[in-house]
C-alpha cells in the first residue's frame, strides 16, 4: 500500500478540533457528540432540544460542502455502485442501532470519558472493519 497524501499536521489539527468540540459539547450542555444520537434525537423532535441538534448536523454538512468548494474533491473517488452503497448505509444504520451508538459516540466520546463500553465497542468496530477490508480485498475482490 502506498500512502500518497500523508498529511500528519492537518490530521493532528483536525483530530484536536474534533476532540475539543466533543469536550465543549459535553461540558457546556452535558451531551455526547455521537452523530447517531444527535440525529436520532431529531426523530421525533423534542421541544427545546432541536436547535442545537440541527446546528450540529448543519455544521457537518457545511464542512463537507466547504471541502467540495475549497478543497480538492477530485481526491475522493468511490468505486462502488449505488445498490452496494445503499446496502452499506443500511447495514451501518442497523449496526449503529444494535451497538447503541456509532464510532463517533463510542470512539471519540466514550474513550474520552474512559467508558469501558465505549472502549469495547470501538475495539469491535475496528476489528470488524479490518475483517471486512480483508474479506472484500483478498477473498471476494481481486
Amino acid at each position: 500500500m502506498d500512502i500518497v497524501n500523508f498529511t500528519p499536521v492537518p490530521a493532528l489539527i483536525g483530530g484536536a478540533l474534533i476532540g475539543l468540540a466533543s469536550i465543549l459539547l459535553l461540558l457546556l450542555t452535558g451531551r455526547i457528540a455521537g452523530i447517531s444520537g444527535i440525529l436520532g434525537g431529531l426523530l421525533p423532535p423534542t421541544r427545546g432540544d432541536t436547535t442545537w441538534r440541527l446546528a450540529f448536523i448543519a455544521g457537518l454538512m457545511l464542512g463537507g460542502l466547504g471541502f467540495v468548494y475549497l478543497g480538492d474533491p477530485s481526491a475522493i473517488s468511490i468505486e462502488a455502485d449505488t445498490p452496494l452503497l445503499v446496502a452499506a448505509g443500511l447495514l451501518v444504520g442497523f449496526g449503529t442501532r444494535l451497538g447503541s451508538g456509532c464510532t463517533s459516540g463510542h470512539g471519540i466520546c466514550g474513550i474520552g470519558r474512559t467508558s469501558p463500553r465505549g472502549l469495547v465497542a470501538t475495539c469491535i468496530f475496528v476489528g470488524i472493519g479490518m475483517v471486512t477490508v480483508f474479506v472484500t480485498r483478498h477473498i471476494i475482490g481481486s
